[in-house]
């Protein structure tokens, strides 16, 4: 196998030691909607609508308009893909993830010569055009524009100076202009931008592209779990056992990090909200997780770019918003979330967590409970009602025993189909707010729904109760080796 994954171009050598888990093209490719819907039959899988699949990543070698340039897909759209760029096993990446958080690695200021940083363009030269440098592809031919969806941004707090990253919607608008979608509540960076506006300032960010694996997956974790002033580069630090190695900014007070293939500099404006499609009057922004088009913004904030720098012969890195890839870089770290929680509320009972593909990584988790006391019935239900208030976004858990694969929905199923019944093991929580991009989650779909974005969160409990185990022992096949047989 490749050796130490560091970068995006580790990360893509490794998967060439895969079989079957990378595809490259060189037949031209237009990014305007063309590229994803060639990957959406190739791997994307996740939410997107049917025909599509889970496959293997692909790397487009010669994109329409952006000579030198190559676009990867789908890096992270499989769970094995991201165990093997991680250096675990699938099913246990979220009990990784959960040890890591509990050890931070700092990321630190590099003096080397910083690998995205081989070609640079400023701003202020006369031919500085941010569609021209970034092949940015759009999704669907209904999006607002093109997106860079795997956008690593980067910037610190105002009154702290204590850093953060985390992936931001991010739409070209023009050839020094950007938007740039805060969820409100969701993310420290769009607290930091708040208090910057508050100041009168502008806040400096980086947007990194084409990094580590480890940096991706890392950047998604949310409070609880990652409170403010918790900088998520230093999860992907105890992931690698080594600091992620940062490059100061050429063109603003800020720093990126170093071996990115692209790096967008720029400051976002106070006090400016961009319509998202200005450009496009679609009326959508982008395809999302829970896979429908979302609506186009009027609340984005502006980021004027000050200068793109790259490395020679650049890889963008870009994914599909309902792929597979979301559920992994969402789901995985949900996971680790849960785990770490409940482990901590009582140990030893939970055996693993699983954010599915339905939910998009978000809005569903299954939850593996073991009960090895009669005094640990209830417990289980505790238990998704602790990963239901820590997690807004989560609206379902489903509950099963230990000999239930809680990576095989169709095997939750089963447990579902022979161990639950809908009067009795089903709790609801009714007026809760979840997640803006449900939109069963609006008072079109019922009454006694309040305000957009508020769920009735439900518990499904496919366990077995404790007095009746004896009753529901799966059938007992003799465990062989059957490698000898094939």
């Amino acid at each position: 196998m490749a050796d130490k994954v560091r970068d995006l171009r580790s990360a893509l050598e490794r998967l060439k030691d895969m079989p079957g888990q990378l595809a490259e093209t060189d037949v031209e490719v237009e990014p305007m909607a063309e590229l994803a819907g060639v990957y959406r039959h190739i791997g994307a899988g996740g939410t997107c609508m049917r025909p599509t699949k889970e496959g293997p990543a692909m790397v487009f070698h010669n994109v329409k308009g952006h000579p030198g340039a190559s676009v990867a897909i789908g890096v992270l759209a499989s769970r094995r893909r991201v165990a093997a760029l991680l250096d675990c096993e699938a099913g246990e990446l979220g009990k990784k993830l959960y040890h890591s958080v509990d050890h931070p690695i700092a990321p630190v200021l590099t003096s080397a010569p910083a690998p995205c940083q081989e070609v640079v363009h400023s701003a202020d030269d006369a031919d500085f055009d941010l569609y021209r440098l970034v092949p940015a592809p759009t999704n669907t031919p209904d999006d607002a524009g093109p997106y860079i969806t795997l956008g690593m941004c980067y910037a610190t707090h105002p009154d702290t100076g204590v850093g953060d990253v985390t992936i931001h919607r991010l739409c070209i608008q023009g050839k020094d202009e950007m938007s740039i979608f805060f969820t409100p509540g969701a993310r420290h960076i769009g607290a930091m931008a708040d208090r910057a506006e508050e100041l009168g300032q502008r806040l400096p960010i980086s947007v990194s592209i084409g990094v580590d694996p480890a940096i991706e997956i890392g950047s998604c974790f949310e409070p609880p779990t990652t409170p403010m002033g918790y900088d998520e580069l230093a999860v992907a630090g105890a992931l690698r056992n080594e600091p992620v190695e940062l490059a100061q900014c050429l063109t603003v007070n800020q720093r990126a990090i170093a071996n990115a293939e692209y790096v967008i500099e720029g400051e976002v404006i106070p006090n400016v909200r961009v319509q998202e499609d200005q450009n496009s009057h679609t009326g959508y922004a982008m395809p999302e997780f829970p896979g429908y088009t979302g609506p186009a913004s009027s609340d984005c904030r502006l980021i004027k770019v000050t200068a793109v720098t790259h490395r020679r012969n650049p890889i963008m890195q870009t994914c599909i918003g309902p792929s597979e890839e979301h559920v992994s870089m969402a789901g995985i770290p949900t996971e680790a979330s849960i785990y770490g929680m409940i482990e901590k509320a009582m140990p030893g009972r939970l055996q693993n967590v699983y954010c599915p593909t339905p939910g998009g990584g978000k809005f569903m988790a299954v939850l593996q409970f073991k009960k090895t006391l009669p005094s640990d019935e209830g417990r289980q239900r505790q238990a998704a009602l602790l990963a239901l208030s820590a997690f807004s976004e989560l609206k379902h858990v489903f509950l099963v025993d230990e000999d239930v694969d809680p990576f095989d929905m169709n095997d939750v199923l089963w447990a579902m189909n022979t161990r639950f019944q809908g009067d009795a093991d089903i709790i609801t929580i009714p007026g809760v707010r979840c997640h803006p991009l449900d939109p069963s989650n609006d008072p079109a779909c019922d009454a006694s729904i309040r305000d957009h974005g508020i769920a009735c969160k439900t518990i499904f409990d496919c366990t077995v109760p404790f007095d009746q185990k004896q009753r529901f022992v799966r059938a007992r096949f003799l465990d062989v080796d059957a490698k000898r047989w094939l």
